[in-house]
């Protein structure tokens, strides 16, 4: 691996604050860097001149998306798309963070890499397309699917229910969807120690392509909500009853995959990495939330 730091994109977002932790990473996000703005993408690369790059920049709002095509695929395929090209042209690795939503989520059991991709919604369907850009371009990637990813800052499920909990003595969360909760903490060691191996053997061509990265173990978005309460009532908050819904009775524009679990086995065959059991991970982020910045 040659000398520089790590480029990190995705601004403020939960990945990106949490690999900012680490030394020699040079986090950037709009207005400077901007997919959106495609000629900011080559001037912070050429200024950076980084070593590898860690791309944790998307467009996530997944409802939004169905009718907001056009800046779905711009954050999610065209950009990545040029920031691949960039790395090509580097001979450097590009570590891309990609999603569940790849899948139909029609399979019963967890899903593996080689397993045929159908999204159902525009997210799924940009970062689709953007998988097969990275892949395209030539560079070295590590596309790392992940999914319900949280962290103790920023907008997601787990500060969701906190918040509501403060006001509202019932909840009703749907109940069959069963997933693999990641705490953008896990995420971003786990992204850390591939770099750590890439630093150690150089690049293999077995580090080529798709992996699985998510938290072990399962469960689904009632049960994580049932463990947010469980763990936050140790700290005094209220909690409040939760019922276990179907998602026809919780329509959303987008439709979400009933079977979001993914199997990290080549993530740990290949770097030797998996990321920590998420009932753990859900606990310390919840001391976290409450240490820093609690609902």
């Amino acid at each position: 691996m040659p000398e520089g730091p790590i480029l990190v994109t995705g601004g403020a977002g939960q990945v990106a604050s949490a690999l900012a932790k680490a030394p020699s990473v040079v986090r950037v996000g709009r207005p400077d860097f901007d997919f959106d703005r495609p000629e900011t993408i080559e001037a912070v690369f050429r200024s950076v001149a980084p070593r590898l790059v860690v791309n944790a920049a998307a467009y996530t709002a997944v409802d939004k998306a169905e009718s907001d095509v056009e800046a779905a695929y711009r954050a999610n395929r065209d950009g990545p798309a040029a920031l691949a090209r960039l790395c090509a042209e580097s001979g450097i690795p590009l570590i891309h963070i990609s999603t569940d939503y790849v899948f139909d989520g029609a399979k019963p059991e967890p899903y593996v890499e080689t397993d045929p991709v159908a999204p159902q919604g525009v997210y799924g369907a940009s970062k689709l397309a953007g998988e097969e850009a990275v892949l395209a371009s030539g560079c070295r990637a590590i596309i790392l699917r992940t999914a319900w990813v949280y962290a103790a800052q920023g907008k997601n499920f787990v500060r969701t229910m906190l918040t509501l909990a403060k006001t509202r003595d019932a909840l009703s969360v749907v109940a069959d969807q069963d997933g693999c909760p990641t705490t953008a903490e896990d995420l971003a060691a786990a992204i850390l120690a591939i770099v750590r191996r890439l630093d150690e053997t150089g690049w293999q061509p077995a580090y080529q392509g798709l992996f699985h990265a998510a938290g072990s173990g399962e469960t689904n978005w009632h049960g994580l909500a049932l463990a947010t309460f469980e763990e936050a009532s140790r700290h005094g908050a209220r909690v409040p009853s939760v019922a276990a819904i179907a998602t026809a009775d919780y329509p959303t524009p987008a439709k979400r995959p009933a079977n979001s679990r993914l199997s990290c086995d080549k993530l740990s065959r290949v770097f030797g990495v998996r990321l920590p059991e998420w009932r753990g991970s859900l606990a310390r982020t919840i001391d976290e939330i409450y240490a820093t910045a609690p609902p």
